[in-house]
């Protein structure tokens, strides 16, 4: 089995079992405490998910008409591959960072998501594809004269979470979690886990167990 259709086997697990928040949790007990991104950063609908490998793009304000319009934006979507998903911030956010047409190309190319540490703008655009964005909200300015792409396939940082070229990402309704690849193979282990023991828990405590005893019993809140 190549490497490629054994990721993707991954990936289809993770997306088919896990969330955010069992993954956050499993993070914490390993002392990764600061990896899940700020929770501005939502879904454009609640019912979004996303699962990939992180494909990080640099990005910095500019000011005005540029020779260049949009720096090296166009390279970072060319080069998005199947299941990854594009992960933009830096600069001020004084714009919409991503669109109806970005989203058409990296859909195209097999991204699986978006998720920028600024604004989406082309909203019903973007909607009808029916493809995961993440974002702090809708705007509807144009970056060409107020951001560039610098550069990609990076280490970049949201508030203080790095995220590193092939990261695992998990985005849903309760917020995006950056898996670090030195410790993917634990976590998704534990995550396992932790989720099967919950869905435990909650059969007891719905057949009565109280919730001191559930968590004596089993450790799981």
């Amino acid at each position: 089995m190549s490497a490629a259709v054994s990721d993707e086997g991954l990936l289809a697990r993770v997306r088919e079992t896990l969330y955010s928040a069992v993954v956050g949790d499993v993070l914490d007990s390993l002392g990764r405490f600061h990896q899940i991104l700020p929770a501005a950063i939502r879904p454009m609908l609640p019912d979004r998910k996303l699962v990939g490998r992180a494909m990080p793009a640099l990005i910095a304000d500019v000011h005005g008409p540029q020779s260049q319009p949009f720096g090296l934006l166009t390279q970072s979507l060319d080069a998005l591959e199947p299941n990854e998903v594009y992960v933009g911030a830096g600069g001020t956010m004084r714009c919409a960072y991503w669109g109806e047409i970005l989203t058409a190309t990296a859909r195209t190319r097999g991204a699986v998501g978006a998720v920028v540490d600024g604004f989406h703008r082309d909203t019903r655009g973007v909607l009808a594809q029916d493809w995961p964005v993440f974002s702090r909200g809708s705007y509807a300015q144009d970056s060409s004269v107020r951001s560039k792409v610098i550069d990609f396939r990076v280490v970049i940082e949201i508030d203080g979470v790095r995220i590193e070229p092939g990261d695992l990402i998990i985005g849903d309704v309760d917020g995006v979690v950056v898996v670090p690849a030195e410790v993917e193979a634990e976590v998704i282990e534990r995550s396992l886990e932790k989720a099967a023991t919950e869905n435990v828990v909650l059969t007891a405590i719905e057949g009565g167990m109280s919730a001191t005893e559930a968590f004596a019993t089993y450790g799981v809140l």
